[in-house]
């Protein structure tokens, strides 16, 4: 079992910035790919960032040159530092990693508004 801690919502201006964190526990030595989803109200869950264990990302496009997802090994725990933040960023963002299972952090509200 995995469990997935995330913090670092909240609610923000348009252009500011969040860090988010996911600190994983648990059997974390089967851990591959994480990363972070998000879903805003009335939208399909999308995948915003992922990182694998050697360390190559991927980007959604509405995200790229914006955020920038990485990863401490040692502290087991995933960043996504969001800069440029625009309102069509408010959603709830989940972290994700992949191990025997996929398992999932309950989410944290990242609210974009002035």
């Amino acid at each position: 079992q995995v469990q997935l801690v995330e913090s670092g919502g909240g609610l923000v201006q348009p252009g500011g910035s969040l860090r988010l964190s996911c600190a994983a526990s648990g059997v974390i030595f089967l851990i591959g790919r994480m990363g972070w989803y998000r879903q805003a109200p009335g939208k399909q869950r999308e995948l915003v960032a992922r990182i694998d264990s050697g360390g190559n990302t991927a980007y959604a496009d509405s995200v790229k040159g914006r955020f920038t997802i990485s990863r401490d090994n040692a502290k087991n725990t995933v960043y996504l530092q969001m800069n440029s933040l625009k309102p069509e960023d408010t959603a709830v963002y989940s972290c994700y990693a992949d191990s025997r299972s996929q398992y999932w952090g309950q989410g944290t509200q990242v609210t974009v508004s002035s």
